[in-house]
């Protein structure tokens, strides 16, 4: 391979190459995004307001199943008594990151194809409609965050100490989700069959993951399994700052959040040789 070659092939690894073209296109991403979220609800009496409504309807739901109804305890501690919501809030906080990943991983396949037109416009971005996708399930998610942090508030009478990590708790998060969605959105194109495996998928992983229960809880032989669920470390660094007041692990972090960041530049590496031939194929 001749040097001009390779240097095309590494054009998309390079991570200030990625970032130059979406702060190019920032103003483009911030229309989109807020096009979407005007859609959704678009055409409702309520509005962008199910937006709050919806999570918070939730969450009082597992508040009373939870903490009423089956008085669970998430902690192994029994000396003391659950606090009110507390088990609820817990859930509701690792539901908080494992949504984020879920709509993306969903909506990733059919992404380039429900969108025909921007295709075949030479000059559209369609890198950005990745981004796209993460940056509406963030928003999305802030608003159950917020809730969360109400939540401890007025059930637990306390707010996390650690609260300002949140935005660290988020980055594996974000990189692991862009990283799928590029893959994803690409690969679905070509083989429509995708769209059903990642239902599946998600949906398998949803069990597979420490939503409802803690990684204590599993047998000791098969927690091995569960740490290798890429989720596991994101759960939990959710749980630790926004409810328990507890550091982020620093050093499982930040090797995570490199190893997701190396996901996110493959998935848009494999985005970027792919895209040639969409409007071959939609």
């Amino acid at each position: 391979m001749n040097t001009s070659g390779l240097s095309r092939l590494l054009i998309p690894l390079n991570p200030l190459a990625l970032f130059a073209l979406l702060w190019r296109h920032r103003h483009l991403i911030r229309q989109i995004t807020a096009r979407e979220l005007t859609q959704r609800y678009r055409g409702s009496y309520l509005g962008v307001l199910w937006s709050f409504l919806l999570p918070l309807v939730m969450m009082a739901v597992y508040t009373f199943v939870f903490s009423v109804v089956f008085k669970a305890r998430w902690r192994s501690d029994a000396t003391s008594e659950p606090s009110m919501g507390e088990f609820a809030l817990t859930l509701f906080a690792g539901l908080t990151a494992f949504n984020v990943f879920s709509e993306v991983v969903n909506r990733a396949p059919s992404l380039i194809l429900s969108v025909p037109n921007y295709v075949q416009k030479v000059v559209f971005p369609l890198e950005i409609l990745p981004v796209v996708a993460v940056a509406t399930a963030l928003i999305n998610s802030f608003i159950s965050a917020g809730l969360v942090i109400l939540g401890s508030l007025l059930l637990l009478h306390k707010v996390s100490a650690t609260l300002f990590l949140l935005p660290l708790a988020y980055l594996p998060l974000i990189c692991l989700s862009l990283g799928l969605c590029w893959f994803l959105a690409s690969l679905g194109v070509y083989v429509r069959d995708v769209v059903q495996i990642t239902g599946i998928a998600v949906q398998i992983l949803f069990f597979m993951s420490p939503v409802f229960y803690p990684v204590s809880a599993v047998p000791v032989a098969v927690r091995p399994i569960l740490q290798l669920n890429p989720l596991t470390p994101v759960l939990d660094s959710f749980r630790q700052v926004i409810l328990w007041g507890e550091p982020i692990h620093w050093g499982p972090w930040l090797a995570w959040t490199l190893g997701t960041f190396a996901i996110a530049m493959l998935g848009y590496a494999w985005f970027a040789r792919t895209k040639k031939g969409f409007a071959d194929v939609v």
